[in-house]
């Protein structure tokens, strides 16, 4: 049994000894209920699962297919021919997860030249593409997993005619996952490389946001997932020396996180929990209780997230949010304050003024210590403050995501059939600035095509649709991520040069 990393261990203590001792790769473990995969769309029905079992560049010739005609190079591999621009027109009565509107998404909006690199590790097709598993959620409302495609071509033709809402990416698997009925041995099998993901979802905030709950997200509470994008983000880079993490709106509530180097693709399930423990503060159940225990001195990792998330926590918790405002969660709030003599001067204090804000109550602790209701040491006092800001702005972590190389999850660049909003990708370095509320929606998008009335490009060069839409910065951004990831992948991966430059980065 793996030991398990928390950041009140030293990287070597805790994760690089976890890490170290990695075992060979087991067989998946996957649910029955998701076992069944269509053989090939074009050739069967597809078998049938349930969907609410499975869930909860830089380089100039990185261009994909679009509706219009384009202008290439005789040395590139020729595009396959194109079929007319779709004459579909947005109604009224049109839905985003609409077979009509998603085809329209497929054929002129997927940057799919784009996502096969991205995927594959490169321009030449391989193995990384071709044994990559995709489960697709079908209009009918069924999940059909262990799809696979050569090329990006022929995953677009497929998505063309299925026109799924929703697409689902796993692992790169030892052999053809449509192959994997004829093999043998079941054994035979098994994963062998898969990003390493993180899952951050709103719903895990319900009990500290009082703006909104469930689904429903505001800029406010937004401020939640930014927080913990800077916490993970920072963490990943400067602890275990990741550098290729694409960040990735979930079009609803959420934000995924794909690290994507080649260290962090090849690591088994038991380096990813290593991973997702050390990342991993919060225990306790959704109500009441301590939900913070760190040992002191702080772990460097924490000291740098408390610098990060104070000043988030003066804005975001005690203006914006509010959290102590009725008495029920002042009571929690007083709970987690390890003086008696203090807690009870604070709660005479705010019985006395029942409205006062959260800001006011957390003010109220250090100027009732300091007028002698102390009976406790001020450290003591401060080790608790600290712990009450973790608990309030610290990531919350969907773990069971990160832990597992099988698990899928939600692709970048589809429609959330919800909302209508593109997956998109987030910069971490400006993660302030994203707005969810202001991501474009698949029937804005086909609107703006259909409405553009600019200048095409230089030359012969065709604009592509998506060009000429909201959606061009984000997949320019993608673009640019993929060529990053491209360029070390020629070089290596980018482990050697870190040996050699005497990088400090977590080994695996």
């Amino acid at each position: 049994m793996p030991h398990s990393v928390s950041p009140g261990s030293t990287p070597a203590e805790g994760a690089t000894q976890t890490m170290s001792q990695a075992t060979n790769h087991a067989e998946p473990e996957i649910e029955d209920t998701t076992m069944e995969e269509a053989p090939n769309p074009a050739e069967a029905e597809a078998a049938k699962v349930n969907l609410e079992d499975m869930f909860d560049d830089d380089d100039p010739d990185d261009e994909f297919t679009s509706s219009a005609p384009q202008f290439r190079p005789k040395e590139e591999e020729e595009e396959p021919s194109q079929e007319a621009a779709p004459t579909f027109k947005i109604g009224d009565r049109s839905s985003f997860s609409d077979p009509d509107v998603m085809r329209v998404f497929y054929q002129r909006l997927f940057p799919f030249r784009f996502f096969f690199q991205w995927l594959n590790h490169s321009v030449v097709p391989g193995k990384d593409f071709a044994n990559r598993e995709f489960a697709l959620s079908l209009q009918s409302g069924i999940l059909v997993r262990y799809q696979s495609y050569p090329t990006h071509d022929l995953l677009r033709k497929a998505l063309i005619q299925d026109v799924p809402p929703r697409i689902d990416i796993g692992p790169i698997y030892s052999t053809n996952p449509r192959d994997r009925k004829t093999l043998r041995k079941a054994s035979s099998f098994v994963p062998v490389a898969r990003e390493l993901v993180f899952d951050i979802d709103m719903n895990d905030y319900d009990d500290i946001r009082t703006c909104c709950t469930g689904a429903n997200i505001c800029r406010k509470c937004w401020s939640f997932i930014t927080m913990a994008i800077k916490v993970v983000d920072e963490a990943l880079r400067e602890d275990f020396g990741f550098k290729h993490i694409l960040w990735n709106y979930s079009g609803r509530r959420g934000a995924h996180a794909w690290v994507c180097d080649k260290k962090a693709r090849e690591m088994d399930d038991s380096k990813r929990r290593a991973v997702a423990g050390y990342l991993e503060l919060l225990k306790g159940g959704d109500k009441g209780g301590k939900k913070v225990n760190v040992r002191r001195p702080l772990h460097p990792h924490l000291e740098r997230s408390l610098n990060i998330l104070k000043e988030h926590f003066q804005t975001t918790i005690l203006e914006e949010q509010d959290p102590w405002a009725d008495e029920e969660k002042a009571a929690h709030l007083l709970g987690l304050i390890p003086d008696p003599t203090l807690r009870a001067a604070l709660q005479k204090k705010w019985d006395a003024s029942p409205s006062r804000p959260s800001a006011s109550k957390w003010a109220d602790i250090d100027s009732v210590a300091k007028s002698g209701a102390l009976s406790k040491s001020s450290r003591e006092l401060l080790e608790a403050k600290q712990d009450i800001v973790l608990e309030y702005t610290y990531p919350r972590l969907d773990a069971d995501v990160s832990k597992k190389m099988n698990h899928l999850l939600k692709s970048p660049f589809v429609v959330h059939p919800a909302t209508g909003r593109i997956c998109v990708p987030i910069d971490p370095q400006r993660a302030e600035e994203f707005d969810p509320l202001s991501v474009p929606t698949v029937l804005d998008l086909i609107k703006e095509i259909d409405e553009w009335q600019g200048v095409e490009g230089e030359g012969d060069k065709k604009l592509q649709d998506w060009e000429k839409t909201s959606l061009k910065p984000y997949i320019d951004q993608f673009r640019k991520f993929v060529g990053g990831l491209l360029k070390d992948e020629k070089q290596g991966g980018g482990v050697k040069r870190e040996r050699e430059e005497g990088g400090e980065a977590m080994e695996f």
